[in-house]
């Protein structure tokens, strides 16, 4: 994605099940000991993909309504080009998930709000300045980002994922089943960082950027692609791929690696706003709003 090297770039799904981390942690230490090599650290664990729209939010907790009296509207904040979360339609008018979730929550709050569009380096400002409201533009939670700005809870992580031909004979994208194998990954990103540490005896062959990487195994240079799992499964949905390839395991959910997840921007102390935004995702959640949400921008989901 054309973002990696923003603040922006996210996260990872949360709770993994033991289960299946015992079972990948296995396969990984049975390979080392087969060519008498020391045991790989086993990656941080991967759940299966998932057939429905992740979850951010406690299901059986039921929030509390914060009073919102006060809130006459609210004035949100975007950009136009990183879809499918914000983008520009034929007639001019921004769209996408963002701006979806943006109109979900004033419907929830039953307050009037509009999107406004600005330039990615003008959005914080913009906040600071009393322009908006809030931010909703896909931007990361870090330390950089807190110093300047307060969060409602995370809606959105971006794991790291495998993506592999569809007619590929691999089972799995262990680094059992990926030893010796070609992987593409962005040179210097994140995903290269992670592959290097977990998967050391895979052969990494490196790319300038995330389309040059999708490319090398759509025409079957490399047996694999790890990279920002938001990215190819807009990627894999889309013609460019045009069917080629399919997830393989995953998603990679370690926070050290891909980050702490987006959250909606409010101006540092307005805990009103804040609290009011978080009741209204949690809500949305609890509706199935989110989720429809979510399976309509991504129905190759990816986690």
């Amino acid at each position: 994605m054309r973002r990696l090297t923003q603040p922006r770039r996210i996260a990872l799904l949360a709770s993994i099940g033991a289960a299946l981390a015992a079972l990948f942690l296995t396969s990984c230490v049975t390979a080392a000991a087969a060519d008498g090599a020391p045991p790989a650290p086993a990656p941080p664990a991967s759940t299966p993909p998932a057939a429905n729209a992740p979850s951010f939010w406690d299901p059986n907790r039921t929030p509390e309504k914060p009073d919102v009296s006060g809130l006459r509207q609210i004035r949100f904040l975007t950009e136009d080009d990183y879809p499918p979360f914000n983008f520009l339609l034929s007639d001019g008018q921004v769209a996408g998930f963002n701006i979806d979730l943006a109109r979900a929550i004033c419907l929830e709050l039953d307050t009037p709000c509009t999107i406004q569009r600005r330039r990615w380096d003008l959005l914080i400002p913009a906040l600071n300045d009393n322009s908006g409201d809030a931010i909703i533009a896909s931007l990361a939670i870090n330390d950089e980002t807190r110093k300047q700005v307060d969060f409602s809870g995370p809606y959105m992580l971006t794991p790291g994922r495998f993506a592999m031909q569809a007619d590929t004979t691999l089972k799995s994208a262990s680094p059992a089943a990926l030893a010796d194998r070609p992987i593409a990954v962005v040179a210097g990103s994140r995903h290269e960082a992670f592959l290097q540490a977990f998967y050391p005896r895979s052969t990494l062959v490196t790319f300038e950027t995330p389309a040059l990487a999708r490319n090398a195994l759509k025409n079957g240079r490399v047996q694999a692609v790890f990279g920002d799992a938001i990215a190819l499964s807009y990627w894999l949905n889309g013609a460019e791929a045009a069917g080629c390839c399919v997830f393989r395991d995953g998603p990679f959910t370690d926070p050290k690696y891909f980050g702490e997840g987006v959250g909606i921007a409010v101006k540092k102390g307005n805990a009103p706003l804040r609290r009011a935004l978080d009741y209204a995702l949690s809500r949305l959640a609890q509706r199935g709003v989110f989720a429809e949400l979510y399976l309509k921008y991504f129905p190759v989901g990816p986690f």
